[in-house]
């Protein structure tokens, strides 16, 4: 879709360059009729050079490319109102830039979902490099002035034999002490079994002293882009969905949506940064050689987990019964046994993590994955994936 609106652009300014060869005596013209004088010509030449750079930014991944577009159909239907009757048709090509541009700013402006993820995460970092914690009587691993410690075998000793052999397969050990950890993600998700399956990409940050979590999803739905967010912070979770960055489909927030989100800040440690595990807000119980339980306490929500490991060590199932599936308008939330299964271990620079993973619903009737997803990128202490 991106490339098809950046031809239109192409081709619309493209003709606009007519009416600077006519104005200039550049070419015969003959559907030209009306006289151009050369101011305006300069016009109609400044308004191809705005559509054409509007293209550019937008093929270039310049959030800022709908601003520039903005200027662009100003001046190109101000120059079409100045040869109306041989330019006119010009304006049914603005206003399809116009509605482009409209998406653009929704989508990618101070207003949008992205501005709101890339803000919300950047003020956490600055309070991480600083040291400084909104929420210091939180639980958490770390207390100020703990930045760079190495994780140690010591750290390691009060959990559970399969935990300690899974840490130290992450390549955790003798590494800073985790603080914040983004990655950024490929997959496809869908509502019940049935439902068509929606690719999206996603990006995450989570934040370890103060509990945190933003989570920002682009997904398709019969073709038109839908934008999620979830956001974890100050101890509440809330959930927003927008059909072309415009529509409200989804508003969710509320205790049953916090202890529902407790559950994946689980899993995102347990998943993505192993080396966290040493929280003092997750008590753990030793099943077997090859499993764990832990119970983490965040707030008013205190969930628990079986963590599965296999031979090699590796965390290949996360199972909690206290994850809670929200309705399609995110108001009503049903308790279900939830699961993780992971494989495909990888290397993310000195980490090991699981490449490829999925989202699975339990019921009495049912059982199917939900979303499936594939690491792209990890990054542990580190600046956000772009």
């Amino acid at each position: 879709m991106r490339w098809i609106f950046a031809a239109v652009l192409v081709l619309h300014g493209l003709l606009h360059l007519m009416g600077f060869a006519r104005a200039f005596g550049l070419a015969e013209l003959p559907q030209l009729t009306q006289s151009i004088s050369r101011l305006l010509g300069v016009a109609w030449l400044a308004t191809a050079l705005a559509l054409l750079a509007t293209a550019g930014l937008l093929l270039a991944g310049n959030r800022w490319w709908w601003a520039v577009g903005v200027t662009a159909v100003v001046l190109s239907q101000t120059v079409i109102i100045t040869s109306w009757s041989d330019a006119r048709l010009g304006t049914v090509a603005n206003v399809l830039v116009l509605a482009g541009v409209v998406y653009g700013f929704a989508s990618q402006g101070p207003l949008g979902f992205r501005s709101e993820y890339r803000r919300q995460v950047g003020e956490h970092l600055a309070r991480t490099v600083r040291g400084d914690s909104r929420n210091p009587g939180t639980p958490g691993t770390h207390t100020r002035g703990t930045l760079g410690t190495p994780l140690t075998e010591d750290d390691l000793a009060p959990l559970p034999r399969p935990v300690r052999r899974y840490i130290r397969h992450s390549g955790a050990v003798g590494q800073p002490r985790v603080t914040h950890f983004a990655a950024a993600w490929k997959g496809r998700i869908r509502a019940a079994s049935d439902d068509p399956w929606m690719p999206f990409t996603a990006r995450q940050h989570n934040f370890v002293d103060e509990p945190a979590r933003f989570f920002l999803m682009d997904a398709r739905r019969g073709g038109l882009p839908v934008d999620v967010l979830h956001v974890f912070r100050d101890g509440a979770a809330s959930m927003r969905v927008r059909l072309l960055s415009l529509i409200p489909l989804v508003r969710a927030r509320g205790p049953e949506l916090t202890r529902a989100e407790t559950v994946t800040l689980l899993n995102d440690l347990c998943v993505l940064a192993p080396g966290a595990l040493i929280d003092p807000a997750i008590v753990w119980e030793e099943v077997d050689a090859r499993s764990a339980r832990a119970i983490y306490t965040l707030g008013d929500a205190t969930i628990g987990a079986v963590l599965h490991f296999d031979d090699a060590g590796e965390l290949v199932d996360f199972v909690s019964d206290d994850r809670l599936a929200a309705s399609p308008d995110g108001r009503r939330f049903t308790r279900r046994r939830w699961s993780t299964p992971l494989r495909d271990y990888r290397s993310f620079g000195p980490w090991r993590a699981s490449g490829r993973g999925e989202g699975r619903w339990h019921t009495e009737e049912d059982e199917f994955a939900y979303i499936e997803l594939e690491l792209l990128e990890l990054r542990i202490n580190g600046r956000p994936p772009s």
